[in-house]
């Protein structure tokens, strides 16, 4: 597969905004969503183009109550959002198997952050959120993890490349580009969006607590 720049991925983004933007009834789509954090900006952009719903598929998220802390606050964002602007967007909350979901990745347990271990958790959620939206007749699919400058956007869309279909589309994006980034910190500022310290997986969730105890020890020496 020919490797594209992350520019490449946003100028994809444009271009099928501006082919759809003038049909009489916005398409579907479905966008695999992991925290309101960084929902909040795609929501605002993609609301513009399409009828937006949430597949909330993390299984990946460690411990249990904090997969329910961040569904809670990208709940609460969302009500927030469609009162103030007048729209729709619905979310689905999938059950929690974190289990099974963590023996698919110990084989990559001392992978570092962003390598193989992340890359096959992209890879999981994209297809499960992806043959969801084929099921149930979305016109597009896409993926907010492309908004975080710690998530390899350009992966991600070749991942969502070979996904797509031609029942449901992939939506290629980078969210970040334009000052996406930006505009999403002030979001979580203005909404007083909780912000969770480390990605979501155990091993993730472990890395943190040592990382969290290295600076305590270094403050008291």
């Amino acid at each position: 597969m020919k490797t594209q720049s992350k520019k490449y991925y946003y100028n994809m983004q444009l271009e099928t905004a501006e082919r759809i933007k003038g049909l009489p009834v916005k398409p579907s789509l479905l966008m695999h969503t992991c925290c309101a954090v960084c929902a909040c900006y795609p929501i605002v952009w993609l609301t513009q183009y399409f009828d937006l719903t949430l597949y909330y598929y993390n299984d990946n998220i460690y411990p249990e109550d904090e997969y329910e802390k961040r569904y809670a606050e990208l709940e609460r964002y969302v009500r927030i959002f469609n009162q103030e602007n007048n729209r729709n967007v619905k979310l689905i909350k999938c059950e929690y198997h974190n289990t099974e979901y963590t023996e698919k990745l110990v084989p990559y347990r001392d992978a570092p952050e962003g390598g193989e271990r992340c890359h096959l958790c992209y890879k999981l959620r994209l297809k499960k959120g992806m043959e969801y939206a084929r099921q149930h007749g979305y016109d597009y699919f896409t993926t907010v993890m492309t908004v975080s400058r710690q998530k390899d956007s350009v992966l991600l869309n070749q991942i969502g490349e070979q996904l797509d279909n031609a029942e449901t589309r992939y939506f290629f994006s980078d969210f970040k580009k334009d000052g996406g980034l930006e505009k999403g910190q002030q979001l979580v500022k203005k909404y007083g969006i909780y912000s969770q310290n480390y990605c979501g997986c155990v091993f993730s969730y472990r890395e943190m607590l040592e990382r969290v105890r290295k600076e305590y020890k270094e403050k008291e020496e």
